[in-house]
């Protein structure tokens, strides 16, 4: 993908927009809306990382309520001439097409690479990656599993949407390990994963959420590839900013 003149990519992730409640979340959602608004001039791609909801799922004819002024501006940015792509993370793992048919945005259930103005990238949410999180890993597999969502689906959504808003906010095995501490290179498990991941192809980024830590980290001694993680909309409000050469991590303020 080449980049027009003076246009740029970014990357979000781990906005979990309704947790701990609406109410608390709904500034942080106007502090991301005003973020989209602000990048409109200048974007040319957008990659959203996953958890932008904290819980999401499809029905057949519904959707969850609320996040109105999240899912409006995207569909102007959509309409705009922003390409977007939506990478699934593990509090949103149930999305179908919603996004697919009322935006137009594409949505991937699997890391995917990209080329962007020759610089070759690996990007995904990050959940289940690595060598560890095995918990969650057993989890992911019974909750994918179509038996489960069709249980769940025929849960009333005033009961379904409330039970899985309370797992999703307080229990850690569902959420995935987002203890936000460094653990050091040899025990950070999306490191090792892209340390392993670049011996089976140079990629110069890979790009990542879910661990909530925003961090650019060399992988190897030639400084060749690095690790990127986008931080979240929580606590630190990080993107990563791409102009088609240089890579930089900023905080929205």
């Amino acid at each position: 993908m080449q980049l027009q003149a003076n246009k740029k990519v970014y990357f979000a992730s781990d906005q979990h927009f309704g947790a701990p409640t609406p109410e608390l979340s709904f500034p942080r959602e106007q502090k991301f809306v005003a973020w989209l608004d602000e990048i409109k001039k200048d974007c040319q791609v957008l990659f959203l990382l996953g958890d932008l909801f904290d819980f999401w799922f499809e029905y057949k004819t519904v959707v969850p309520r609320g996040f109105v002024r999240v899912l409006g501006k995207l569909a102007e940015l959509k309409d705009a001439g922003v390409e977007i792509h939506f990478f699934v993370g593990n509090h949103d793992l149930w999305m179908t097409d919603y996004f697919e048919k009322e935006l137009q945005i594409p949505v991937h259930h699997k890391g995917m690479e990209f080329d962007l103005n020759g610089v070759s990238f690996f990007i995904a949410h990050g959940d289940g990656l690595g060598p560890d999180d095995k918990g969650y890993k057993r989890m992911k597999k019974v909750f994918t599993h179509p038996l489960s969502k069709w249980f769940f689906r025929w849960l009333h959504p005033d009961i379904g949407v409330k039970l899985a808003q309370t797992l999703s906010v307080k229990n850690k095995l569902i959420s995935g390990d987002e203890d936000i501490h460094f653990l050091g290179e040899d025990k950070e498990w999306l490191i090792l994963y892209s340390k392993r991941k670049i011996t089976e192809k140079p990629y110069e980024y890979l790009v990542f959420g879910h661990r909530h830590l925003p961090m650019v980290l060399d992988l190897n001694e030639d400084k060749t590839s690095k690790y990127v993680n986008l931080g979240d909309w929580i606590s630190y409000f990080t993107f990563v900013e791409f102009d088609g050469k240089n890579l930089e991590l900023k905080s929205y303020k």
